[in-house]
């Protein structure tokens, strides 16, 4: 039987539309205005970007400027009227060397780190084990990542976009609306089952109209309203996110993964990734279990 967001995401393009419309004006009004655009540059925040200002043209739209971006995103980024731009106070070398790399998911790799930090025996062995529900444990194909030479951890995500977007909120209390969508993780799958579109009571509160869309609608979307986007998409990326994140590197095609195409198309941020920041022996370790050079 298919739940709410199930049957949501079944929906045609007009009524997501209507229903994303209502999801968005209701927040402007809510907040009296006084919000503002999560805009990375990739398709979905380019789609948000679109809906929100054709509605209130004013808003502004910010963007985490990582270092991490292709450089594609970052040039269609600039031909965008009245966007704010935003930069980490630590750099990701930094942050890889304090935390470490993030591999796998958020889930798995914040998992990883807490049993391999924690103090207390019990958060080892819900790590280990589970809980009594036999949930929030390391995944049994992922255990042998606790033996991996190098440190891991889901915090890049946290240091590199989150903390400068909650400084940008504390400073302006403009609240946030975002491009994300159900169908990309089981965590979020989870947080609309919860939340639903808009949050107005947690201590973040924050909107994500888009999320009961699929890939398929964002496209559809595109070319209806012959929408400008970077043109990384037209390279052959589908993901655009940080250049040198490696969640999900595993259910890419072998041989053909976004650090393939990388080699192919920005040899420069490829050879900077191996080399500088010993990607190559972490992703060998990873995704083809090798061990690591010089053991």
């Amino acid at each position: 039987m298919y739940d709410k967001l199930t049957m949501k995401q079944h929906l045609d393009l007009e009524t997501k539309l209507s229903l994303t419309k209502k999801r968005i004006f209701d927040w402007y009004m809510y907040n009296h205005g006084n919000i503002y655009i999560s805009f990375s540059g990739g398709k979905d925040s380019t789609v948000l970007l679109d809906l929100v200002r054709r509605q209130f043209p004013e808003v502004p739209a910010v963007f985490v400027d990582t270092g991490l971006e292709y450089p594609e995103i970052r040039e269609f980024v600039k031909t965008i009227d009245n966007v704010i731009w935003l930069k980490p106070d630590k750099s990701f070398k930094k942050i890889l060397d304090e935390y470490g790399y993030p591999v796998i998911s958020k889930e798995q790799s914040q998992y990883i780190h807490q049993y391999r930090t924690a103090k207390s025996e019990k958060t080892k062995d819900t790590r280990l084990n589970g809980n009594k529900w036999g949930q929030g444990k390391i995944s049994e194909k992922w255990k042998y990542m606790l033996q991996a030479p190098f440190k891991i951890s889901d915090r890049c995500c946290e240091y590199m976009k989150k903390k400068p977007f909650k400084k940008y909120e504390k400073e302006t209390n403009r609240k946030p609306i975002i491009g994300i969508m159900a169908e990309e993780s089981s965590l979020r799958k989870s947080s609309y089952r919860k939340y639903g579109c808009n949050i107005y009571d947690t201590k973040r509160p924050q909107s994500r109209p888009l999320i009961f869309w699929t890939e398929k609608d964002i496209w559809e979307y595109i070319k209806q309203n012959n929408i400008e986007y970077s043109k990384i998409y037209n390279m052959g990326y589908e993901r655009t996110g940080c250049m040198f994140c490696m969640y999900g590197l595993h259910k890419d095609c072998k041989g053909n993964t976004r650090f393939d195409k990388m080699k192919k198309t920005h040899p420069k941020q490829y050879s900077f990734c191996m080399n500088k920041l010993d990607l190559e022996n972490v992703i060998n370790f990873y995704i083809y279990k090798k061990s690591i050079k010089g053991e």
